[in-house]
């Protein structure tokens, strides 16, 4: 498992599988090399260009085409989508001859388990979850340790003593965000107030929905919240924008370094750190594999320990207070502090 730079950041993307899932018959699709070879990568809802996760994991297929030249194809899926449509996108990527196939988050599990049973010698991988199958490679971040040094961030850095969390949807998966988020605030002031809210209970569009993002982040600033950690995907950037237009309040980022986003350039000042997933550097890892003849199977874990996760320093924001998070990664790493998985 490759290293990074303690608290090191989410700037540098080493590698990343993205694909960009498009719905049967809607969405876009993008592609390079017509050879029908390659990566088939399979986003989840807001695409390659949602600042966040998807785009992450894109910057792993970008490299692995820049390094090895290997090509790919990006579909992207849509809000409200079935499991046949799911399974139809990764099917269709894997009678192309696409090797591997992956499939970015959770919302894939069901349909590459049953897809990888019929394209046996195809490697499939899925990020943030875990599938069984001999031809599966099951990649799984440290989300709460990550969220934990986040909450030592906002805790020190909020002069209300007011934090907020907002989830894109209410599951397991993002309850790790909020319960690191939460801990780390409170092992570090427990006077600090933590809020935490969804934008929706079990609808993926949680994930595709900046205007319900902007409008939870605006009653969070009203409320006195002068911090506020978004784990939502591409609606955190509705989130960001909210809190860039409330003076002294700051808004920390999720899966990739946000600050160090274009899209997001002009709200950059108001993003105090991101809590960075390397999607793209265990997507160019599972690439290489491939290409290398000894495709990477079972359940791989990207750690704080290992740099699978990390707090972003871009705009130098956190470098008053980079000592207190290094000693808190420290105290994670050395298993001092155990880091809840659910709130």
């Amino acid at each position: 498992m490759r290293r990074v730079s303690t608290i090191t950041v989410a700037g540098i993307s080493t590698a990343a599988l993205a694909f960009t899932l498009s719905a049967c018959g809607s969405s876009s699709t993008e592609s390079s090399g017509g050879s029908g070879k390659g990566v088939g990568l399979a986003f989840d809802v807001g695409g390659r260009d949602d600042h966040s996760f998807n785009e992450s994991a894109a910057r792993g297929v970008d490299k692995a085409k820049k390094d090895m030249g290997i090509d790919n194809k990006m579909m992207t899926a849509k809000n409200g989508e079935t499991e046949a449509d799911r399974e139809q996108r990764l099917t269709s990527l894997a009678d192309a001859g696409y090797n591997p196939v992956i499939g970015v988050g959770f919302n894939y599990a069901k349909s590459i388990e049953k897809v990888a049973k019929d394209y046996p010698k195809t490697t499939f991988g899925i990020v943030d979850s875990v599938v069984p199958g001999n031809n599966v490679d099951s990649i799984t971040f440290g989300e709460h340790e990550g969220s934990y040094l986040a909450g030592v961030a906002a805790a020190l850095k909020s002069k209300n003593h007011k934090v907020g969390f907002i989830g894109g949807v209410n599951n397991a998966l993002i309850q790790k965000f909020q319960a690191g988020f939460e801990q780390g605030v409170k092992d570090t002031d427990s006077s600090v107030q933590v809020t935490s809210q969804y934008l929706y209970p079990n609808n993926d569009k949680g994930f595709n929905d900046p205007a319900a993002a902007k409008d939870k982040a605006k009653g969070m600033l009203d409320s006195g919240i002068d911090v506020i950690y978004t784990a939502a995907g591409l609606s955190g950037n509705g989130s960001i924008e909210a809190v860039a237009g409330q003076k002294g309040a700051w808004a920390i980022g999720v899966d990739s370094d946000q600050y160090q986003q274009p899209g997001l350039e002009q709200y950059k000042s108001s993003i105090l750190t991101s809590v960075v997933k390397n999607v793209d550097v265990a997507v160019y890892d599972l690439i290489k594999s491939v290409k290398d003849g000894k495709p990477l199977t079972g359940e791989h874990k990207y750690l704080l320990k290992d740099d699978g996760v990390s707090l972003a320093t871009s705009g130098g924001f956190i470098d008053d207070i980079k000592d207190k998070i290094e000693a808190a990664k420290k105290k994670i790493v050395d298993g001092q502090i155990t880091v809840r998985t659910s709130p």
